[in-house]
C-alpha cells in the first residue's frame, strides 16, 4: 500500500468517521437509480478458507452475470459510488500482481474480492468476540437488511452494462458463519459452500497462518487492513467461528499445528451439513479441479446460467493445485477419524 493509500483507508475506518451516515445519504442522491435494481436472487459463496472461495467468485464474475466488491471499492465501501466518481479522475487499474497469500493468484483494482464483511462489522459488533466469532441465528435486523440490500443495489449499479441483467455475488469466508441468517433473510438467494479434502485444507490452512504471522508481526499496517475489512481468518488476527461451542472445548487450541486446523474443519462443516436447506449447496473444490468441465456444468445448473458456455470458457484457467505433505502422527486418530466420515458425507450431500 502507498502513502497515501494508508491515509485513506485509516480515515475510512476512524471510529467517528460516520460510515453509515454518509452511506444513507448516498442512497438518497441516487435514490432514483437505485430505485430500478433488483436484487433478486443474490448468490453467496463461503467456505472455510483455501477451499477455492477465490477462484469460484472469478469463474462466476467472468460471465457478466453477476455483481461484485472489487479492490476498487476500497477503502470507502459503505459509499461505492460517491468514491467511485471521484476515485476515477485518478486512479488505475495498474498491473496484475500476486496477492499477499503467495498463492499465484494474481490481482489488481479491478479484480473481485471479499470485502463484505465491513458490513456485518458495522452492525454486528457484539458477535466478535476478542478470540472468536459467534455464529448468526435466525434473528430480524430490519436495519441491516435494508442497509444491505441497498448496497448490493450500489454493487449491481457500478458493475452492469447497460443490456445485461446482473445479480449480486459475493465471496465472503466468515458468511460460514451467517448461513442460517442468510437462508432466512434472502429466501431466494443460492448458498455455494466450498469444501475440500481436510488434510490438504488443514495443512493450506496451517501454511497460511503462519505465513501471516510473519506478515503480521513484519508489518503493522497489514494486520490492521485485514481486520478492519473483516478478516479474521489467520495470524494475529484469528478469531475461529466458534461453532456448538467448539473452541471453548477442543482437545488443542494451539493454531500452529494440523490438529486444531482439523478440529475446525469438522466442526465448520458438521454444523453445516446439520443446518442444510435447499438454498445451500456444497460444491467440491477437489472435482473443480479433476474434472473442472463437470464441476463447471454443475455450477451453471446451480447459478441457473442459461448459456453454461460462459463458464466453459475459463476451463483452462484451473489448475490443480499442489498437493501438501502432511505428516499425521502428531494428530488423534479420534479427529483423523471424524474429518474421514464427515468428508464422505459431504461428498454424499453434495448431489442431495
Amino acid at each position: 500500500h502507498t502513502k497515501i493509500e494508508k491515509i485513506f483507508h485509516n480515515l475510512a475506518f476512524k471510529s467517528w468517521y460516520p460510515r453509515i451516515s454518509l452511506s444513507n445519504i448516498e442512497s438518497q442522491i441516487y435514490g432514483s437509480q437505485l430505485a430500478t435494481i433488483s436484487v433478486d436472487e443474490p448468490v453467496f459463496i463461503t467456505a472455510l478458507p483455501r477451499a477455492g472461495t477465490t477462484l469460484l467468485l472469478k469463474l462466476c464474475v467472468r460471465t457478466n452475470k453477476f455483481a461484485s466488491h472489487t479492490y476498487s471499492d476500497m477503502p470507502f465501501l459503505l459509499t461505492p459510488l460517491l468514491w467511485n466518481h471521484f476515485s476515477k479522475t485518478f486512479r488505475n487499474a495498474g498491473n496484475m500482481s500476486e496477492r499477499v497469500h503467495g498463492d499465484g493468484i494474481l490481482v489488481n483494482i479491478n479484480s473481485p474480492e471479499s470485502f463484505e464483511e465491513i458490513l456485518w462489522k458495522e452492525f454486528w459488533r457484539s458477535y466478535y468476540k476478542e478470540n472468536r466469532i459467534i455464529p448468526w441465528k435466525k434473528v430480524s435486523y430490519p436495519e441491516f437488511e435494508n442497509f444491505f440490500r441497498n448496497h448490493m443495489r450500489k454493487i449491481i449499479l457500478l458493475r452492469r452494462n447497460e443490456e445485461d441483467q446482473v445479480r449480486y455475488i459475493s465471496k465472503n469466508n466468515l458468511n460460514i458463519a451467517s448461513v442460517r441468517y442468510l437462508n432466512n433473510t434472502f429466501p431466494d438467494s443460492t448458498i455455494i459452500i466450498l469444501f475440500r479434502s481436510p488434510l490438504q485444507q488443514a495443512a493450506s490452512l496451517l501454511k497460511q497462518h503462519r505465513n501471516f504471522l510473519k506478515i503480521h508481526k513484519k508489518d503493522g499496517f497489514a494486520r490492521k487492513y485485514m481486520e478492519d475489512t473483516g478478516h479474521f481468518d489467520f495470524g494475529e488476527n484469528l478469531r475461529p467461528v466458534n461453532f456448538d461451542n467448539w473452541y471453548v472445548k477442543a482437545q488443542t487450541t494451539n493454531p500452529k499445528s494440523h490438529s486444531f486446523w482439523l478440529q475446525y474443519w469438522i466442526n465448520t462443516y458438521r454444523y453445516q451439513l446439520k443446518e442444510k436447506n435447499q438454498q445451500v449447496k456444497f460444491f467440491s473444490y477437489d472435482l473443480l479441479c479433476e474434472n473442472p468441465q463437470f464441476a463447471l456444468e454443475r455450477l451453471g445448473e446451480i447459478l441457473g446460467l442459461k448459456n453454461i458456455d460462459l463458464l466453459m470458457e475459463n476451463v483452462d484457467r484451473i489448475i490443480k493445485p499442489k498437493p501438501h505433505t502432511v505428516e499425521t502422527s502428531d494428530i488423534e486418530s479420534n479427529i483423523l477419524d471424524q474429518a474421514v466420515d464427515l468428508f464422505i458425507d459431504l461428498q454424499k450431500a453434495e448431489y442431495s
